[in-house]
Formats: structure tokens, C-alpha cells, sequence
């Protein structure tokens, strides 16, 4: 398999645990201000990498304050955004420049591989965090493991 082919399978996954972590937080129990707040991160933090490889402005806050029902709707264009971008780009783009500016303001550059690697990490720590504070707080979160989801013929 091909680093694109790879990149591709992994933003399959990450859509899949983003509504899975979205159902265990939802209208079933009582949505947890802070699963809410770090989940509104995941998915403003994946738009923002985005338009910064698309080489367009910033259209969200990195740490918006959104209910549950416009996480879903903004998780579910997100993964639409997703991708339609992968749907257009080719192997030599993964080693493609990102000249962007970080959230301090510093100039940066990244390989478009680096990234699209960077935001499934990133994301993957935050449902952590949301799964360790759902178990703090007696619910039960969603099980999200990659190989899990691979086992079960949830991910292409």
C-alpha cells in the first residue's frame, strides 16, 4: 500500500471513531461540556489543517463552542471535505510545501504528508482525552481502536 492509499485509509478511520465518539457523547447521556469542547477541537483543528493545505483562510475558531448537534453536522462535512480533497490530489502532493502561520503567529512549513499525518494524531489524542473523561465522570466511551475498527471490516 502507498503512502496515499494509507493516508486515505486512516481519515476513513478518523471519520468513523469521530461519529462513534459522537454517539457516546450524545442525546443517550448527558453530554459532557468538556467531551463537547475537546470534540468542537478535533473538528475545527481538521478544518483548519485542511484549508491550510488547501492554501485558504482560517473559517473557524480552533477552539469553537459548539452543541452536540452542530458537532455532528460539522463532523460529517468535515469527513465530505476530506474527501473530496483526497479525491484530487496524487502521491507526489503528500511532499509538497504548506507554508502556514501557527496560532502564535510563527511562520511555518510543512509536508501536505506531515500534516495529513499530524491531524490524525492530534485527533486521535483528543478522543483519548475525551474517553478518560467520560470514564472519570461513570459513562462509557466509545471503543475506537484502530484495530478494532480494521477487525471489523469498519474501515476499507
Amino acid at each position: 500500500m502507498n503512502l496515499l492509499d494509507h493516508l486515505r485509509r486512516q481519515f476513513a478511520y478518523d471519520e468513523w471513531a469521530n461519529r462513534e465518539v459522537l454517539t457516546a457523547i450524545g442525546p443517550g447521556s448527558a453530554a459532557s461540556p468538556r467531551a463537547l469542547q475537546l470534540m468542537a477541537h478535533i473538528i475545527a483543528a481538521e478544518r483548519l489543517w485542511l484549508e491550510r493545505v488547501k492554501r485558504k483562510p482560517q473559517s473557524l475558531p480552533v477552539w469553537p463552542e459548539f452543541d452536540l448537534e452542530r458537532c455532528q453536522k460539522e463532523a460529517a462535512e468535515q469527513a465530505r471535505l476530506w474527501r473530496e480533497y483526497f479525491s484530487g490530489i496524487t502521491a507526489d502532493d503528500l511532499s509538497g510545501p504548506v507554508p502556514y502561520k501557527n496560532s502564535k503567529g510563527e511562520p511555518w512549513s510543512s509536508t501536505v504528508g506531515d500534516i495529513l499525518t499530524h491531524v490524525i494524531m492530534h485527533s486521535a489524542y483528543h478522543r483519548g482525552q475525551i474517553a478518560s473523561h467520560m470514564r472519570e465522570n461513570g459513562q462509557t466511551p466509545a471503543y475506537t481502536d484502530y484495530i478494532h475498527a480494521v477487525r471489523q471490516g469498519l474501515v476499507e
